[in-house]
């Protein structure tokens, strides 16, 4: 993300209109009106907006909310407030009130909260003083004719007499107006008009750039512009691209000289970088030090008609696009002359803003480590998040705990080493107009995944759009191109199967992503997402099934979900989002048994079995539910299995279901060789549950945070209960607790004495944005932790590109489904091998033991057969005779070779 591209509006002098307030007598001043319902003819307008101010990566110390009078007259202020929500908040939690004029056409600043980092540059004099914190990713702002605190949220208070403006910034905010909120910020970045537009629609309205606070003495616009160049005078790049954020002759027309080095005649570029010649090379030996030698062309003609390597001169007005300086050429010559080629600038990723751009549009020859860190938009827009480093992006709470100093760190550096790898094309190939288009990058036998290393094969143009630096081609990207076009190939880091984890029973824990038998087509009502000849591929909405729309989709998504489970080399899963089949008329285990199925067919019959519902049940339980299946060979459940039932804390969320497993020939008498484990699904971030508390904090932790702490403390005293019940104290909780592993619910767990075994395996089980972390974990009692052999997390979803999904099927010409476990859901397994062993009695030489009995010989557990291992003296039952060994004998038939003596009728 761009941190200090100027705010995507112009500002004009207010100084006129500023002296003109100040003349007039207090009474001069426009009232506010009677009615203030937001409108396009609103007074006074919420112009920006910025909450990261002293935050880490901030680029001011505190946060503010400016005002625009888009009026020829100036508007008193006096008893009107400014009020403050979190994006998900059910209140207006904080407010300011407000007094002063606001000039006609100008500015008005209210500051509000500091942060921690005082050292920051501050704010312009403020004309009002606050004291809200406000939030860096996403919140609500309204400006309202009055001091009484608000009540309405969402839509309501888009009719609410006095709000008289109102923003709602962030992708989770509850309460906006029109369309859609204003986009989320960084601690870098604040929301902001793009030329005071005022449609009453924030989506529409706001860009984020960088904060460009202005007061009501504020001329805009910093210091003035370069003096307008002379017609016909050949203006340097550099001098075009200025040593800061923005042009310094933004608005002038200019004629310019240099070398194109990318083209883009297709995609919807529609213009030519251009590149001063005999630039590039050594950083160190760059003339122009902190600015540009480069500038994007903007004009469709000149893509057509110049060429790569061309030497041109141009001449144009310079704008400012979304940040993106460019030359809007009107005309361009071909030189003659010959030009000093244009070398690719060799550097590493540049680790500030004020470094790129100083690199801005510039032809590059990347240097160091790169890592893909995001794949998700990859089939949408042909864009690759990628990395500096050997490592992806990672979850600031998976590092740290909420706002820690670890937390803000892990933030600077994820914003640091950023920066996406694109197609040379603005091209959405998932729209019905596009998806005949094959895809860039994605091929089926050459996956583009999270984790995997970066190789570049060709120089790559630094560009900036879409509030995002990236690394272009030199042309549109297309497969039919890829071979002399594609800047970069990856490492195939795809694994076979997890690490061997060791152990007598390996328990895994998978969320299988809405597995439903009951598809959309067997119900009415259901809305589907479709592929791109208009069939049916999953469930959207309209009633209760979740997963595939119709039985050919279902079996594309079954192939994937049975070859994981298999390849997992797990003798008991537990299983999370799977349909909880009563919900249709069914028997409560339907799906569940027909996912046995599908794997006996697979893996052999009788290969799996899964454990029945529990006698009680919730009375009204999920949609989805959790299960287990487990190996008949390996694993045996060890009496009923429960589920928590009566919790408050899960009115919204799966209970957590429990058995107590086994290996396979153990002791049913006997709890030394029992483990208990309890799968879980904790309410989901996305949404904000009942309890005071779950509204999104701003703290990273996303919505439902104490939903999920109650569902952890309810957890902990179930899994107590149970264990005490089955006299064991080797506890295992397991599943999708949607909490990354700094957070509140997963601590409430780890205090509890419950190791978190995820960090020791180096990997994560999810990607969101661009970051991993872990939502789905095995936390191990500290019995069972004694025994844990191993731990590995499969990394065959998270990692894989969406396109893989069966979901994604024939979304675009390019298809990419297969049979194979990679992309079977959105979560990966985790696996983890115990030792357990009975806690029989030592060998007693006196007692006679029949075959099939568990002892501990030698210090371990045996099962006496026929071909075990045996010493002198050890006694056997063998076919209604005793024998006993005479000397040390594997595999002999008691009687013979004098290995054993017969001792008589049993």
């Amino acid at each position: 993300m761009s941190t200090t591209h100027p705010s995507p509006r112009r500002r004009g002098s207010a100084t006129a209109a500023l002296l003109a307030a100040l003349a007039l007598p207090a009474s001069a001043a426009l009232a506010a009106p009677a009615v203030a319902v937001p409108s396009v003819d609103a007074p006074v307008v919420i112009d920006e907006v910025y909450g990261g101010g002293g935050n880490s990566g901030a680029v001011l110390d505190r946060d503010y909310v400016e005002l625009h009078n888009p009026t020829d007259a100036p508007v008193s202020l006096d008893g009107w407030s400014i009020q403050y929500g979190s994006a998900t908040g059910t209140a207006w939690a904080s407010q300011t009130d407000l007094t002063g004029v606001i000039p006609a056409g100008g500015s008005f600043l209210v500051g509000q909260a500091y942060g921690s980092n005082r050292d920051l540059p501050d704010l312009p004099t403020p004309d009002v003083e606050g004291s809200i914190a406000m939030s860096g990713t996403g919140g609500k702002v309204a400006l309202v004719s009055s001091t009484q605190r608000l009540t309405c949220l969402g839509a309501a208070c888009a009719d609410a007499t006095d709000v008289v403006d109102l923003v709602g910034w962030g992708a989770t905010t509850n309460t906006f107006l029109g369309s859609g909120p204003a986009p989320g910020t960084t601690n870098a970045t604040a929301v902001a008009r793009v030329e005071h537009a005022n449609t009453v629609d924030n989506a529409a309205d706001f860009r984020a750039g960088v904060p460009d606070p202005q007061n009501s003495g504020s001329t805009g616009g910093g210091e003035d512009p370069d003096p307008e160049p002379e017609p016909g005078e050949v203006v340097p790049i550099a001098e075009i691209q200025g040593t800061g954020a923005a042009s310094p002759l933004v608005g002038q027309t200019v004629t310019t000289r240099g070398v194109v080095t990318a083209a883009y005649p297709t995609g919807g570029f529609d213009g030519v970088y251009v590149q001063t010649e005999g630039t590039g090379g050594d950083p160190a030996d760059d003339p122009t030090p902190g600015a540009s030698d480069a500038v994007f062309v903007y004009s469709s003609a000149a893509a057509q008609q110049l060429r790569i390597g061309d030497h041109v001169e141009v001449t144009g007005q310079v704008h400012e696009h979304f940040g993106l300086t460019q030359v809007s050429a009107t005309s361009w010559t071909v030189l003659d002359e010959p030009a000093q080629e244009v070398k690719p600038t060799t550097t590493t990723w540049p680790a500030t803003e004020a470094e790129r751009e100083a690199l801005e549009g510039m032809l590059l020859a990347p240097q160091g480590d790169f890592t893909v860190t995001d794949n998700y938009s990859t089939n949408y827009y042909g864009t690759i998040g990628l990395a500096a480093g050997t490592t992806p992006l990672v979850q600031p709470t998976s590092v740290g705990r909420p706002l820690s100093p670890e937390y803000h760190a892990q933030v600077a550096d994820n914003a640091a080493r950023a920066v996406l790898l694109d197609d040379g094309a603005t091209t959405n190939y998932s729209t019905s107009a596009n998806s005949s288009k094959p895809l860039p990058w994605l091929t089926g036998g050459d996956p583009v995944r999270v984790g995997a290393a970066v190789t570049f094969t060709t120089p790559v143009i630094l560009d900036y759009r879409y509030d995002a630096w990236a690394f272009q081609p030199l042309t549109h990207l297309t497969p039919d191109v890829a071979d002399t076009v594609q800047q970069a190939v990856f490492e195939d880091t795809r694994e076979a199967s997890p690490a061997d984890v060791g152990g007598n029973l390996r328990v895994g824990t998978f969320n299988v992503l809405n597995y439903f038998t009951t598809t959309g087509d067997q119900l009415s009502g259901c809305t589907y997402y479709t592929d791109r000849v208009g069939d049916p591929v999953t469930v959207r909405g309209g009633c209760l099934a979740r997963g595939a729309a119709e039985a050919e989709d279902l079996e594309r998504q079954e192939a994937k979900i049975v070859a994981a489970i298999s390849g997992l080399g797990a003798d008991v899963v537990a299983l999370e989002e799977i349909e909880n089949s009563v919900h249709f008329g069914k028997p409560r285990d339907q799906a569940l048994s027909d996912l046995v199925d599908a794997l006996n067919e697979h893996d052999g019959a009788g290969t799996w079995a899964y454990v029945p519902s529990p006698a009680e049940v919730p009375a009204d339980e999920d949609v989805i539910r959790n299960a287990f299946v487990y190996r008949t060979a390996a694993a045996e459940p060890v009496g009923e299995s429960r589920i928590l039932v009566g919790s408050d804390a899960f009115v919204n969320a799966r209970e957590p279901l429990a058995q107590v497993f086994q290996p396979a020939g153990g002791v049913d008498a006997d709890t030394g060789d029992d483990v208990l484990v309890v799968t879980n699904h904790f309410k989901s971030k996305g949404s904000a549950g009942p309890w005071p508390g779950d509204a999104d904090q701003g703290d990273g932790q996303g919505a439902s945070n104490e939903s999920r702490v109650r569902q952890a403390t309810a957890l902990l005293a179930f899994a107590d209960e149970v264990a005490a019940d089955a006299g064991t104290d080797k506890v295992l909780l397991v599943g999708d607790f949607n909490a990354y592993e700094k957070e509140d619910p997963i601590v409430v767990l780890t205090d509890a004495g419950y190791t978190d075994l995820g960090p020791a395996t180096g990997k994560y089980t999810y990607m969101f944005e661009g970051k991993v972390g872990s939502l789905d974990h095995v936390l191990a009692s500290p019995a069972a932790a004694e025994v844990v052999t191993g731990a590995d997390i499969w990394n065959i979803n998270a990692y894989e590109p969406i396109a893989n999904e069966y979901s994604r099927h024939n979304y675009n010409v390019s298809l990419l489904y297969d049979t194979t476990p990679f992309r079977s859901s959105d979560h990966d397994p985790f696996l983890v091998g115990l030792d357990l062993a009975p806690s029989a009695p030592a060998w007693d030489a006196g007692t006679v033991y029949v075959a099939g009995d568990r002892v501990v010989h030698d210090g371990a557990a045996t099962t006496w057969t026929a071909s075990g291992l045996y010493v002198r003296g050890d006694v056997v039952v063998h076919e209604g005779h005793l024998w006993e060994a005479q000397r040390r004998s594997r595999g002999v038939e008691p009687g013979t070779s004098n290995a054993w003596a017969g001792l008589g009728a049993a």
